[in-house]
């Protein structure tokens, strides 16, 4: 195996990536044995970018290391500066860049642990040299501090500083359950006001619309929830609980609709399908690792169960 230039050889760009190394491998080792050189040599390369910018950027102990608050920030920086690097020396070389190195997606908690899950393994599955950091998360995400390199949002995307590209559509209906209801007819939407309501706050609190699947004017529906809530899976486990009815996403409770656990109200309305995008700086490059998970869930989320093509 040959061994890589010494410290004294190296330019910014080898001290960078060997330091990403370093933190996504989790030790001097393991980054020295995937560059094909010496831990003493990665080791001295860390110190020259310690040196270059005069900062403590790597905590290390007996069983552990660990980066400071600059070794966080360096490490979103290098990552991004790396894979520009690596996408223009492909480019020019006319290579087709093989998918390596780690991913970082943030994606929803509920969205994320349930539609998602299934595109993921799969990519997985596709692309063995690839490792994915699947972070779930509903705030908003700071790409660079994070050192982030997508997400999936479900609704509207209006930041004009990222890219953000199409995959589905998520429907949502209005359920409940079966005692809330009563012997009243759930078809009828004069019931919809007299029932009391969980709402879910991301997407509505005191109202909301629905829309007649023949196509005509929207129903608007005025509620007073007795409970709020950001969270998808607490909005479900609150209307089998009989506290109201809700407008949720119908993956969600396909099971709940089919073993007459939960209702759908007033069939033949749905509430307006929510986009789901997948998002990303648009200044950056955007190396294949990515531009694969992008093909993957472009691919597959369409047909994903409980989803459909944008329209």
């Amino acid at each position: 195996m040959a061994i890589a230039s010494p410290v004294v050889g190296a330019d910014r760009i080898d001290l960078l990536h060997t330091f990403v190394r370093i933190v996504e491998s989790g030790s001097l080792s393991a980054a020295a044995a995937q560059l094909g050189t010496t831990q003493p040599t990665v080791s001295r390369r860390l110190q020259a970018l310690e040196r270059l910018f005069g900062l403590h950027l790597i905590q290390r102990s007996t069983h552990r290391m660990t980066l400071t608050a600059d070794g966080e920030r360096c490490y979103a920086h290098a990552r991004a500066l790396v894979d520009e690097w690596d996408a223009i020396q492909a480019d020019l070389r006319g290579e087709r860049e093989v998918p390596r190195g780690r991913l970082r997606v943030v994606v929803p908690h509920a969205f994320g642990q349930a539609q998602l899950l299934e595109p993921m393994l799969q990519f997985l599955a596709r692309y063995p040299q690839v490792t994915l950091e699947w972070m779930l998360e509903d705030s908003p995400v700071d790409f660079i501090a994070d050192g982030v390199d997508c997400a999936i949002r479900v609704g509207g995307v209006d930041q004009p500083q990222l890219v953000a590209v199409p995959l589905a559509e998520v429907p949502r209906i209005v359920i409940a359950a079966p005692a809330l209801v009563g012997a009243a007819d759930p078809h009828d939407p004069a019931l919809l006001p007299r029932l009391p309501w969980i709402a879910l706050t991301t997407f509505y609190r005191e109202r909301f619309s629905l829309l007649p699947a023949t196509g005509g004017p929207a129903l608007r529906v005025d509620i007073q929830p007795r409970l709020l809530t950001d969270n998808l899976f607490v909005v479900r486990r609150a209307a089998l609980s009989g506290l109201g009815a809700a407008v949720v996403s119908s993956w969600l409770v396909t099971d709940d609709l089919r073993e007459g656990r939960l209702l759908q109200l007033v069939p033949g309305w749905e509430a307006p399908p929510l986009p789901v995008h997948l998002v990303f700086p648009s200044a950056r490059q955007i190396p294949s690792r990515l531009r694969a998970f992008i093909d993957t869930m472009k691919a597959s989320l369409p047909h994903t169960h409980g989803m459909r093509s944008l329209g």
